[in-house]
């Protein structure tokens, strides 16, 4: 049995192994060096100006057993001949169709967009010329929308499953170890195509199916049950149990519900704009004048605050990071972020966005929220020359409301258009950014500056749509259709979402 040992260090000490180990010794009053150390938990404490990383380590004995670092491994089942079909191979369909398998069942999975290196031509079409290929694209694809967004591997969902088990996997199929030990984890935009891969590959040499360029276009339904699939609006595929895991950008699917008269509710979500700082200028607010180097990673943040009664906060914030185009349409321009392994790029951006209520539309509608986000990206697209350039502004410009002369060099490749965007964004979204701004430079001296530029607009951090489920996880008109993730409504992120696709599995165990 393993002790557990924590202290604080300094950043340069917490790099230092032999330092590290004179503290276990000393903090445990062992004798001499005979032991083994192994990190558990590491995060930076920087609220004050002497920055300190929280140490947390397993120290094994002479004679003890070391542990493997994975513990929950995937294995996979032996096939019992019963299979389930999965629409969507992001997070949630990758984790589901590797938890079935562990349970002898065979996924097939229909993807709309194309496997992840054909994927990557249609992402420098959209970055050199852009032009928007609707079925693939930073949405839509091997992977999903999590290939392309940064990695980031924390969540706050850890009451609705086993978020050390997914992390593991990620580390079997090619992740650092690393992600099991820091605070906030996060894999890179960079990695993940071939981790993605892996798991893909691994899916198919255990039996099941992966169909790229396979969009799902009707799910056939009988007497209130599931019977199959049409995919690309000619092949029949037979199914008594889907797992609906598309992301919150197939709108289609919303479209498709509605057609057939299928139960949808309206839920909250937020939108608004990516800032783009300078990442030496958040180091410094952050690190108290002490920029990042070979001891401290490039700093993030994350702000919260309320105008009148509305939340306004940071979303998928990227230190080192890029500004994407992650539009799935043609009239439209959409903005999110992601970062490399390294995080090495020279600017550090942030959404910051708005809380939206169902309570905010006169319509009450289920795809009210989805129209409101559809007006301003298509608004946002005009504004910019009806192409893939996005409407921006310096900071201090926006809060004193008059239109940049200039803008400065950005990480959005494609360009950007400048405009005001107190009269492009709607006034609920202008006057709570403006206000919100205003407040996190108290939190932040420093954050309220020309060198910042915000891009319009953040449009799609979660899903205005929730495809309602039952307490056995089923649509509650149509029996073995399985709502999941975040097109669903019940997931933020690339863990809670991998966390749902293997609890949806778990439920359909129960009924196969």
């Amino acid at each position: 049995m393993s002790n557990t040992v924590q202290f604080q260090v300094s950043p340069e000490e917490a790099k230092d192994e032999l330092f590290l180990r004179k503290k276990i010794r000393k903090n445990l009053k062992l004798r001499d060096d005979d032991f083994i150390f192994r990190w558990k938990k590491r995060s930076i404490d920087a609220r004050r100006k002497q920055i300190k990383i929280n140490c947390v380590f397993d120290v094994f004995l002479e004679g003890e057993e070391v542990p493997p670092v994975i513990i929950n491994p995937f294995l996979p089942g032996k096939l019992t001949g019963k299979k389930i079909g999965i629409i969507g191979f992001g997070p949630a369909g990758i984790f589901a169709a590797l938890q079935a398998l562990k349970k002898g069942i065979k996924p097939v999975i229909f993807e709309r967009g194309k496997e992840v290196r054909a994927r990557r031509r249609d992402l420098a079409n959209i970055t050199k010329n852009g032009i928007i290929n609707p079925e693939s694209n930073y949405c839509f694809g091997e992977g999903g929308a999590g290939t392309y967004s940064d990695g980031k591997l924390y969540t706050r969902s850890k009451k609705k499953g086993d978020v050390r088990k997914v992390l593991e996997w990620f580390v079997q199929f090619g992740a650092s170890e690393d992600i099991l030990i820091d605070a906030h984890p996060h894999i890179g935009t960079n990695k993940l195509p071939k981790i993605i891969q892996s798991m893909r590959e691994e899916i198919i040499h255990n039996g099941g199916e992966v169909h790229f360029e396979s969009k799902v276009t009707d799910i056939l339904v009988s007497e209130g049950k599931v019977k199959g699939l049409e995919v690309n609006h000619q092949y029949l595929f037979e199914f008594d149990k889907i797992l609906l895991a598309t992301g919150h950008s197939a709108r289609d699917i919303y479209e498709l519900f509605t057609r057939n008269g299928w139960q949808l509710e309206s839920k909250p979500f937020a939108m608004g704009v990516r800032i783009e700082h300078p990442q030496d200028l958040i180091d410094k607010i952050q690190y108290h004048g002490r920029l990042n180097d070979d001891f401290l990673p490039p700093a993030s943040y994350r702000l919260v605050t309320q105008v009148n009664g509305r939340g306004v906060y940071s979303f998928c914030m990227c230190p080192g990071g890029i500004v994407a185009p992650c539009a799935t349409g043609k009239e439209e321009v959409v903005t999110n972020g992601w970062s490399p392994s390294k995080r090495n790029n020279p600017f550090a951006n942030s959404g910051i966005v708005v809380s939206i209520s169902p309570d905010d539309f006169e319509d009450k509608d289920a795809l009210a929220g989805l129209r409101y986000q559809k007006e301003l990206e298509k608004k946002c697209w005009e504004a910019a020359g009806r192409n893939q350039k996005v409407p921006a502004q310096r900071l201090l410009d926006f809060i004193e409301n008059k239109k940049s002369e200039n803008l400065p060099v950005s990480s959005y490749h494609i360009g950007l258009t400048s405009v005001n965007l107190n009269e492009l964004l709607p006034p609920v979204l202008a006057d709570s950014l403006r206000k919100a701004f205003l407040d996190f430079n108290k939190k932040m001296k420093g954050f309220l500056t020309n060198e910042a530029v915000l891009h319009a607009p953040e449009s799609r951090t979660s899903s205005p749509v929730k495809i309602p489920r039952n307490k056995d996880f089923q649509h509650p008109q149509i029996k073995g259709l399985y709502p999941c993730a975040e097109g669903s409504g019940y997931a933020g992120g690339i863990v809670s979402a991998a966390i749902d696709g293997i609890n949806c599995v778990e439920k359909m165990m129960m009924s196969l």
